[in-house]
């Protein structure tokens, strides 16, 4: 438990230290702002503001304001900023230039960086240090739907055995594979048989595991700790592992996390990342396969096991059905699949030819 709160502070800890580090690159104002909606938001959210807003200043410096230094801007000049320079800042997105590199942004990250400002000057409108709010008559855009990507049936069952084996490797590969293949068939099991998120699997520790009641304990979005349960197939691949790690001299003895990386330390994100889209690029080479897309492919089979939409967002820990239905297109392809037939035109007479 302590562990797991260890593992979300040392985090927050990094994020923090990101948001001090690009807070020296914006105008002083950004500093109230993050301290105003601090209790209202995650870390990872005023970091992703940050990041977006350092954008917006550099834009506006060099093409609104005459090359004006981003730390001499006054938060009085945001009423300046038009509705038409926001949108043009939008636009512009499409192709820029930052910190001497060529940028581009789709759709979704063009919602999110005025959704970013729209929060921005809505705050200091709110507080009545603006007289106008321009950015509120900037609508977000209608984003469509991506192709939700997931695996098959089969291709669940080719991971699972590419990462048993090393099928498929080259010779750079196989030379990591015996070391890490017992702990990567855990980490892709884990995924693909709960439905984990990845932050939730890395931030595992030994004593989590259940064994007896074929469960664990994660800790949310939010700190909300949960207990999921597992198959006999997923306890199989983690009680194999736990074993490999036991009789592992190089083990640290007193190392609580569930999932450690070749230094014998908790593994990252990254690394999770990194050891799912090595394996998926042999078995799918034309899929993006992420540890979310497991997650994915988890919730749809979910779905179509139980019909029950409920229950996968409830196990998936998502606070609206929202979310599910949107994140899982294939449940809505099923639901119209099966009622394909439920409507008849005419009667068929077997009687009559």
């Amino acid at each position: 438990m302590n562990m797991v709160k260890n593992y979300y502070k040392e985090r927050d800890l990094k994020n923090l230290s990101t948001i001090n580090r690009l807070l020296n690159e914006l105008p002083p104002f950004i500093s109230d702002y993050l301290l105003g909606i601090e209790n209202l938001t995650s870390t990872l959210t005023r970091m992703n503001y940050v990041y977006d807003l350092r954008i917006f200043f550099h834009y506006l410096s060099e093409k609104k304001f005459n090359s004006k230094p981003i730390k001499s801007f006054e938060v009085k000049d945001l009423e300046i900023v038009s509705s038409t320079d926001i949108e043009k800042f939008i636009s512009y997105l499409s192709h820029y230039e930052y910190n001497g590199k060529h940028e581009t942004c789709n759709e979704r990250a063009k919602a999110r960086k005025l959704s970013s400002i729209r929060a921005m000057f809505k705050y200091f409108f709110k507080k009545e240090q603006i007289n106008v709010d321009n950015a509120a008559k900037v609508a977000i855009p209608k984003l469509h739907d991506k192709e939700i990507v997931r695996l098959e049936i089969n291709e669940v069952a080719d991971l699972l055995n590419c990462a048993d084996s090393g099928e498929g490797m080259n010779n750079h590969q196989r030379a990591f594979h015996e070391k890490n293949k017992v702990r990567d068939v855990a980490i892709l099991t884990l995924f693909l048989g709960t439905g984990i998120r990845i932050s939730e699997l890395v931030g595992l520790n030994n004593e989590d595991i259940d064994f007896t009641e074929n469960s664990f304990k994660v800790t949310r979005k939010g700190g909300n700790q949960t207990i999921l349960y597992f198959s006999n197939e997923v306890a199989d691949a983690l009680a194999r592992y736990l074993a490999y790690k036991e009789e592992d001299k190089n083990t640290p003895p007193d190392e609580h996390a569930l999932f450690l990386s070749l230094k014998m330390q908790r593994i990252s994100v990254r690394a999770v990342e990194n050891l799912v889209k090595k394996y998926s690029k042999i078995v799918t080479p034309l899929k993006k396969i992420t540890p979310h897309k497991l997650r994915s492919t988890y919730g749809t089979q979910l779905y179509r096991e139980t019909k029950d939409i409920y229950v996968v967002a409830d196990v998936l820990g998502h606070k609206d059905v929202n979310t599910t239905k949107k994140h899982y297109a294939a449940i809505s392809e099923d639901i119209r699949r099966s009622v394909a037939e439920k409507v008849k035109l005419r009667e068929t007479d077997s009687n009559n030819k």
